[in-house]
């Protein structure tokens, strides 16, 4: 079965005449003694499938005894060292990570979960959930409960459920009702039935809903984004424009993300090292495109001018080139 983190439009795939031992020789040389050859680091683990860095992981560990994400995180310091050890962790786990990040401590980081959650197909969210009840050994659904409230967290609940419909087929009729439907709870109405609009944008397919979008501008002359932030406020708002763009066009989704890392003081890596590590083998050829589409200018130019260093030459090679 075909991994569900791999689609046809990213920048990284299988390396050809793959040697895994040989790959995790040069890496174990690249870390011994003083120094670290960065270089050696970052041609081979940007230039290879995660499955392949995984099996480099496996031989790594069968030739020294060690884990290759721990001598990584020995070896290297500050963001090199987070989207490395990013390079080397499985799609699934590495999410389930993220979300765990975003949910600890004190505060509660509701982007990330938005980002994840909108984003993610039914596999890929089964794939996370089992992936954070493994590492964390709490599930998903518990944590999102006591981290989140209201009718964000019921939304967010039923995206970590994964039961989003992925029929391709569009029915207009349904998407007629739902458009009155969702015209009836919001715009229409005294107060907005929030249930009304998790349900229509949770469990319809993504094909589904761009035609009930489209409906529903027909029905009440407004985009059903315009309609968001008129009758929703917080975190529940975020979520839902947030699906909406996935709908549409989640590359343009994940564009928008990336710019909103490297736009003004200071650059959020998190989210960087997140969207380009995540999206490299799936889609990252077409949110590159629609970046230089949106913002006048490539997303790896923008990279240069917001990173420095090994880091800057790292993301720029997942990036896989300027446009």
């Amino acid at each position: 079965m075909a991994s569900a983190w791999v689609g046809n439009r990213g920048t990284i795939h299988d390396a050809a005449g793959f040697n895994p031992a040989r790959d995790a020789e040069a890496i174990r040389k690249a870390m011994k003694g003083m120094g670290t050859d960065e270089k050696t680091l970052i041609d081979i683990l940007t230039s290879r499938s995660n499955a392949q860095r995984l099996m480099i992981a496996g031989q790594y560990r069968q030739a020294s005894g060690k884990d290759l994400k721990d001598a990584l995180k020995a070896d290297l310091s500050g963001h090199l060292e987070d989207v490395m050890v990013a390079l080397v962790t499985p799609p699934a786990a590495f999410d389930a990570k993220q979300l765990k990040k975003a949910m600890k401590g004190s505060g509660t980081n509701e982007k990330v979960l938005i980002e994840i959650l909108a984003s993610r197909n039914n596999r890929q969210m089964k794939e996370v959930a089992q992936a954070y009840y493994t590492i964390h050994k709490k599930s998903l659904g518990d944590d999102i409960s006591s981290d989140t409230s209201g009718n964000f967290r019921k939304a967010l609940l039923t995206l970590a459920d994964s039961r989003r419909s992925e029929s391709p087929i569009v029915d207009a009729h349904l998407a007629k009702n739902d458009a009155e439907v969702l015209y009836n709870a919001g715009e229409k109405k005294w107060g907005t039935d929030e249930d009304k609009f998790t349900e229509v944008f949770c469990f319809s397919s993504l094909p589904q809903l761009r035609h009930t979008f489209s409906e529903y501008q027909k029905l009440c002359g407004k985009d059903i984004e315009d309609s968001i932030r008129s009758e929703m406020s917080g975190h529940f708002e975020n979520l839902l424009l947030a699906i909406v763009k996935c709908a549409k066009n989640t590359p343009a989704f994940f564009a928008e993300k990336l710019r909103e890392a490297m736009k003004g003081a200071g650059t959020d890596e998190f989210t960087l090292n997140r969207i380009l590590v995540s999206r490299s083998e799936i889609d990252l050829l077409d949110i590159r495109a629609e970046y230089k589409r949106m913002f006048g200018h490539s997303l790896a130019s923008a990279i240069q001018s917001d990173t420095s260093g090994d880091y800057r030459a790292t993301l720029l090679r997942i990036c896989g080139g300027d446009d």
